[in-house]
């Protein structure tokens, strides 16, 4: 397992999470029932056959929300709904009013909900817990913060905020593919997203070319500023980075997986526990330089 976004959140790193196991079991996913669209609670990020519903490795935590989602697709409940209301109409010689729409399109709903089919989800997150930091696994921040609610609600209290950034994200960006010295470690990629800075400006995405070179340039000069930035860290792991801080495309290269292969493959826990430990290594490392670049503001009072 290789996260492949990191929506970003931090909170105080003198929280409390000696009772973490417990707390998550609690709030363990419950099957969805007859009648809800959707639940949510916690699984063993290793698998329905591995109890613990959390894996630490030194300052890491890994810990898996889960849920099941029933699929109930509008068009089917739309098509029963206007067969329901032209029958109406036939019989009594009236269209339905709007109150009797309502009523019984929610008749439908409950009717075809303990038929849907479900469907299984789950999201993963790291808690680093040395810098105050959850890294959920996904490019949507209104998926993270429902992740966030769930270990929220396993905690009682889980005071997390989106990452801030005390200088401009977009500065930053625009100035390193302008020639601005990089951190130590990290080298351009080959993508980026430039935008003119009106709200109705043009946006320009750009793939597979070389950052520093005389188109990128001429773009830059007219105005245009960067809101999304490929990198390498090492040659160890490549990403982009937004405005908004979220971490997108994240992938280890051959750099960090090549001690993959020390591994016995035949061990799945084995392998999953030294892929994470991996993962959470050179996530410390990338949030290192990330938070001097950016200087990202703690949560500690």
């Amino acid at each position: 397992m290789f996260f492949r976004n990191l929506t970003l959140f931090r909170f105080p790193t003198s929280l409390d999470l000696s009772d973490l196991e417990t707390q998550l079991t609690e709030c363990a996913l419950k099957p969805v029932g007859a009648l809800e669209l959707s639940s949510r609670g916690f699984i063993p990020p290793m698998g329905q056959h591995h109890a613990a519903f959390q894996h630490a490795c030194d300052d890491a935590l890994w810990l898996t929300v889960g849920g099941e989602d029933k699929l109930l697709p509008g068009a089917v409940v739309n098509d029963l709904l206007q067969k329901k209301l032209a029958a109406i109409e036939e019989k009594e010689g009236r269209k339905p009013g709007g109150r009797t729409r309502k009523r019984i399109k929610d008749d439908l709903v409950t009717e075809l909900l303990p038929r849907a089919f479900v469907r299984p989800v789950r999201t993963d997150a790291l808690i680093d817990t040395a810098f105050g930091v959850i890294a959920v696994d996904t490019s949507s921040r209104k998926s993270a913060e429902g992740t966030v609610s769930e270990v929220r609600r396993a905690l009682g209290s889980f005071p997390a905020l989106p990452l801030n950034a005390e200088v401009a994200p977009r500065a930053i960006l625009t100035g390193w593919i302008a020639g601005d010295p990089l951190p130590d470690g990290l080298a351009l990629g080959d993508e980026c997203e430039l935008r003119d800075p009106t709200d109705t400006g043009a946006v320009v995405k750009i793939q597979r070319m070389d950052l520093s070179g005389d188109e990128i340039a001429k773009h830059l000069e007219s105005g245009k500023q960067a809101t999304r930035l490929a990198l390498t860290l090492d040659d160890h792991v490549s990403f982009v980075i937004g405005e908004d801080l979220i971490v997108r495309k994240f992938k280890l290269l051959d750099g960090a997986v090549d001690q993959l292969e020390a591994g016995n493959d035949d061990d799945i826990v084995a392998e999953l526990e030294t892929r994470f430990a991996l993962m959470a290594g050179e996530f410390k490392r990338l949030f290192t330089v990330l938070e001097t670049a950016f200087k990202l503001s703690k949560a500690d009072a």
